[in-house]
């Protein structure tokens, strides 16, 4: 099971690149602006708080060399990112390429483009660097899945073990410490993993020094620092204990006979504290973190994790004890309502994070964390309808002792009556108790490999934010149009970009190339648009001879859809022809 969940895990969250959860809302310079002068500083704002690394910002100029910087920092507030520029920069395009790490714990990058007096005349073309490295990324996500695993085992077998008391605690033994190795291992993996992650390296990174040492005074780093510690706490509390009550049961939290002697309230304390703490590790670094209502999402976000753990881990256990063990009626009647209250926390936590992620209900099906969540949620329905029948099947057993425990009245004196028939005991059958169980173990864990891959996206509610907030952005237009105005020599192409291709400003570049492929140098080159929707030009490009190529910086095209763009090449006196292209503005 565990070895097709992670297939699973690969398949769904191993192709495409990562979803990052702080997005770029705004830039100053605007993405495409076109500045008289030269700008003193840059400075991005994100839909989060964000975090920097070593080169969180870097800026190239239109030979391509990178301009020395200072180290970013946040402007005003945590959610944005600025930079000093040096002075006296030259005209031409300039590339911005930024990485960051969102409040989540999950880096974000991009890149965006200004120019000075005018656009270069061909933008240079860089390196951005990488979003992610596929190895490190698959480790990475491996690793988070193995760590949800190791808390589920981990919290719900001791959970199982405190709140149901089976009569033998000692068979659960070992799922106990596959649950703190789990857990301990993937641990020190997310911490090694955590700056090749960030800057989008190579496993190799890993072994950077600095890197690591910039890791371990991060957010998400103390986060992993602080559950190692009190997994090294929760490993002297259970030794303690198992040393306390040696002989049968020596395992555990309540199964020793010290731990049997105590109040129930002092054997349930120190473990629900513990699991409450390695619970918060995990919300202090992920949605929870960031975005509205934190303190609330923050302690949604713990309860939602314990209960998961309770009642997932708590299955596990029950199921090792139907296998290994013959659980008495109360162990399993405590479990069953141990999981109901479990189930509750669920859908009123899950309730909650479902409307703070979505934001509205179109985004259900209309975005890829809509989607996911609706997949998960279909899971969960069958989760539940398997607990159902578990949960009948437990009914029919605790109903077992009071029908075999049937007394039968004797006289004062005389002989004694006649034994009368035993009432029928209710049908029970443990074998379908467990199949019950595994299915709903099975079912739990393609919960928790869903819960992993939607962790690891977008919410809807902060994409919505990051589109509202964000300048309305197009894409640059590029087209080659060829032309022949049918004489010897009068054939060739017109290569025109048009950026940013949006509503307002755009720069307009034409090179003119003759039939041999080398520039052409011709008399006149006329560039007009029209909005046929709108009744709307044509309005001249003002095209100007830039010794080369042709070009304008501030072409204005004032609304956005399908427009039609002429172009008219004159190689002669006599000699010209227009030709048509489409192109879409936004």
């Amino acid at each position: 099971m565990l070895l097709a969940a992670v297939l699973v895990l690969l398949v769904l969250g191993g192709a495409g690149t990562a979803s990052a959860h702080a997005a770029l809302s705004g830039t100053d310079p605007e993405d495409g602006a076109v500045l008289r002068t030269a700008p003193r500083h840059l400075t991005l704002t994100f839909t989060e708080s964000v975090g920097f690394l070593d080169d969180s910002v870097r800026v190239l100029g239109p030979d391509g060399r990178r301009l020395r910087l200072g180290e970013a920092e946040h402007a005003e507030d945590a959610d944005t990112a600025r930079v000093n520029l040096p002075r006296g920069l030259d005209e031409g395009t300039y590339t911005v390429a930024w990485r960051v790490v969102s409040a989540d714990s999950h880096p974000v990058s991009g890149a965006f483009t200004f120019s000075i007096g005018k656009p270069s005349p061909t933008p240079v073309a860089v390196d951005t660097g990488p979003t992610e490295d596929p190895a490190t990324a698959a480790l990475h996500k491996i690793a988070r899945y193995l760590a949800y695993l190791g808390a589920a085992l981990l919290i719900g077998t001791a959970a199982f073990i405190v709140v149901c008391r089976p009569e033998d605690p000692g068979v659960l033994r070992r799922p106990l410490l596959i649950g703190w190795w789990t857990l301990l291992g993937t641990t020190l993996a997310l911490l090694v993993l955590r700056a090749p992650y960030e800057t989008g390296e190579g496993p190799a990174a890993a072994l950077d020094l600095e890197a690591f040492t910039r890791t371990l005074t991060g957010r998400p780093g103390l986060a992993l620092l602080a559950r190692l510690a009190l997994l090294l706490l929760t490993a002297t509390y259970l030794r303690r204990l198992g040393s306390a009550g040696k002989g049968r049961g020596a395992v555990s939290i309540c199964g020793s006979a010290a731990g049997r002697d105590q109040p129930q309230w002092r054997r349930t304390l120190p473990p629900a504290f513990l699991a409450t703490a390695l619970a918060l590790t995990w919300a202090a670094s992920d949605h929870a973190s960031a975005g509205i209502q934190v303190p609330l999402a923050m302690t949604s976000s713990v309860l939602h994790l314990l209960a998961t753990a309770v009642w997932l881990g708590g299955l596990t256990a029950l199921l090792i004890t139907l296998y290994r063990a013959h659980p008495t009626p109360e162990t399993v009647t405590r479990f069953s309502r141990l999981a109901f209250a479990s189930v509750t926390v669920l859908v009123i936590t899950g309730t909650y994070q479902s409307w703070r992620g979505l934001g509205d209900w179109d985004a259900l099906t209309g975005t890829t964390y809509g989607r996911l969540l609706t997949l998960k949620l279909a899971a969960v329905v069958l989760l539940l309808a398997a607990a159902a029948v578990s949960r009948s099947w437990t009914a029919r057993l605790a109903a077992v002792p009071e029908a075999v425990s049937h007394k039968v009245p004797q006289p004062a004196g005389g002989p004694p009556l006649p034994e009368p028939p035993p009432p029928p005991a209710p049908e029970t059958n443990p074998r379908a108790l467990r199949r019950s169980v595994l299915a709903e173990v099975a079912v739990g864990v393609i919960v928790l490999v869903i819960t992993t891959v939607l962790t690891g996206t977008l919410p809807s509610r902060a994409e919505a934010e990051a589109a509202q907030a964000a300048p309305p952005t197009g894409g640059t237009v590029a087209v080659t149009v060829p032309f022949d105005v049918g004489t010897p020599g009068g054939t060739g192409k017109v290569e025109l970009t048009l950026d940013p291709g949006r509503v307002g400003d755009n720069a307009l570049q034409a090179v003119v190339f003759g039939p041999d492929g080398g520039l052409s140098t011709v008399p006149e080159l006329r560039v007009s648009f029209t909005l046929p929707a709108q009744d709307i030009g044509p309005l001249d490009a003002g095209l100007k001879d830039q010794g080369g190529y042709w070009a304008n910086s501030f072409v204005n095209l004032p609304l956005a859809g399908t427009w039609t763009m002429k172009i008219t090449v004159r190689v002669s006196e006599i000699d010209q022809v227009s030709v048509e292209r489409r192109i879409q503005i936004r």
